[in-house]
């Protein structure tokens, strides 16, 4: 029988429910911030469709502004389902338009996906285990940020480990059908959410069934057809009507794999970056020892399916995966799981020991993790707090304000024109950044500098400059713009007249 430092259930659950207490505060902490911590141009992205919503259910609000909002939500690319910007967008109606609601959402997304992959982990795994398994998920530093994000990430995290518990369970009674359809139900709705949660549902739910049963045994059963079925028909309708009846989705397929990157170093040194700032080395390393104190075939599969799916994940979208590290989102439960049974070890050895034997000491293993927990939180929080965006809206309206309203602009800019849309009330043209070159010249696109810069600034009035580090990167760039009388400059923009050369 496996030994628990928590000696009584009362405790065990006492804990759980203060980790989940901490996870969720410190993703609330400094909540009015505007998000642009992190992926500030998808959060705007999102926030920008949101108010879009929220005006079009305001007939009273300025003419001028409401068609703006509407425009700016209908002209941004759908790359996913609007549910979530919907969500926060009715919530609007009640709060008021206010950055932070979607902010309260997503961590609440990850805070109940803590409590089924507690449940999961302690499938093979005893409750502590399960209980650093948890630890890890909810303060891992990467999560904390990117969990509070206005993406649909998060939600589609937390739908992949729901279903990974669904699924786990179902393998164990694969004659229910109330397992099949409850991990259907849920993988279906991660996969409609975004479309990418289909390599992580198919692998767990191949590692689930693979590590009880044949292949051949699991294709005879019916539940898995209506399993399946669910799962495949909210994306498929999805991806029916986006590509073939409304047409706008069918752009959004391409560029995502590029079989030139794999002769490019670039894309390894990328994704193990990537890993490395997602995860950590050390948790990486300890998260392949793991495997050696998994105590059933069962898991051993599923966690090894869940490895496998990441994998040819990253193989597949290999540009995103090596660029944007938001993409590697899922590997953090594959993460936390995949520790579990190295914990559960750990906590058992200890159990074993004659210091741990003596009644002073039954508690101190409790003590030093409750001191490294709160370390991890302060460290989160003074990162957090280090951080201040609060100027940023006043700078923007001051753009938008010193342009005018009918000024024709272009600029390189943070988040390609979104902030100065959303809190500048302008639209603009983006520039092309650094990592926009890199794209199009990997998929086999020239770019002249010359006939980029005539068609951009064609007919336009100013070019704005905010990202001043892009800048410096770009030296024809920077070359072309000193050539042009600059309008305006205030405290971190310089707006260059496009209608008057030097």
């Amino acid at each position: 029988m496996k030994q628990n430092f928590s000696p009584t259930h009362f405790l065990q659950t006492a804990a759980l429910i203060l980790l989940l207490a901490l996870g969720l505060g410190i993703r609330l902490f400094d909540l009015t911030d505007p998000p642009l911590d992190f992926h500030s141009t998808r959060q705007m992205l999102s926030l920008n469709k949101a108010r879009g919503m929220y005006y079009q259910t305001l007939p009273n609000a300025d003419a001028e502004r409401r068609k703006f909002a509407i425009q700016q939500w209908k002209f941004a690319a759908e790359v996913e389902p609007e549910f979530f910007e919907r969500v926060v967008a009715f919530t609007y109606q009640f709060t008021g338009e206010q950055t932070w609601v979607a902010r309260v959402y997503s961590s609440l997304f990850w805070t109940i996906a803590a409590i089924f992959l507690f449940l999961l982990a302690r499938e093979f795994t005893s409750a502590n285990g399960a209980l650093a398994s948890t630890a890890v998920f909810l303060f891992l530093p990467y999560a904390v940020l990117a969990s509070r994000s206005f993406q649909p990430d998060p939600l589609m995290v937390s739908l992949i480990v729901i279903f990974w518990w669904a699924v786990f369970h179902w393998a164990k009674n694969p004659t229910s059908y109330k397992w099949a359809i409850l991990a259907g139900a849920f993988g279906g709705f991660a996969i409609f959410i975004k479309l990418v949660a289909a390599f992580f549902v198919i692998a767990g739910g191949l590692g689930a069934l693979l590590g009880r049963e044949s292949l051949w045994q699991t294709l005879r059963r019916p539940q898995l057809y209506a399993m399946s079925a669910l799962g495949v028909l909210p994306g498929a309708a999805y991806i029916v009507y986006g590509v073939w009846i409304s047409g706008y989705l069918g752009q959004q397929f391409g560029g995502r794999f590029m079989p030139a990157l794999f002769l490019s170093p670039a894309y390894y040194l990328g994704w193990l970056g990537v890993l490395n700032l997602v995860a950590g080395a050390v948790p990486l390393l300890f998260a392949a020892l793991s495997f050696y104190f998994v105590r059933e075939r069962a898991a051993f599969r599923f966690l090894l399916g869940l490895w496998i799916g990441y994998f040819v994940f990253g193989l597949y979208f290999n540009y995103h995966i090596s660029t944007h590290d938001y993409y590697s989102l899922p590997l953090v439960p594959i993460l936390a799981l995949s520790l579990a049974p190295l914990f559960d070890f750990l906590f058992e050895s200890l159990s074993r020991t004659e210091f741990y034997a003596k009644r002073r000491a039954k508690f101190l293993p409790v003590v030093i993790l409750a001191f490294g927990l709160f370390l991890a939180v302060w460290n989160i929080r003074a990162d957090m707090k280090a951080n201040d965006y609060r100027a940023e809206p006043a700078k923007w309206a001051e753009i938008g304000s010193v342009v005018g309203q009918d000024a024709r602009l272009v600029g390189l800019v943070q988040d390609y024109g979104m902030r100065l849309a959303y809190w500048g009330w302008r639209p603009m043209t983006a520039w092309y950044r650094t990592g926009d070159f890199y794209y199009h010249e990997h998929r086999g696109e020239q770019i002249e500098f010359d006939n980029l810069f005539a068609n951009e600034t064609a007919k336009r009035d100013y070019f704005i400059v905010t990202d001043f580090d892009e800048l410096n990167k770009q030296p024809l760039l920077k070359e072309r713009l000193s050539k042009y009388a600059l309008a305006f400059s205030g405290e971190g923009y310089a707006i260059f007249d496009l209608r008057n050369s030097k």
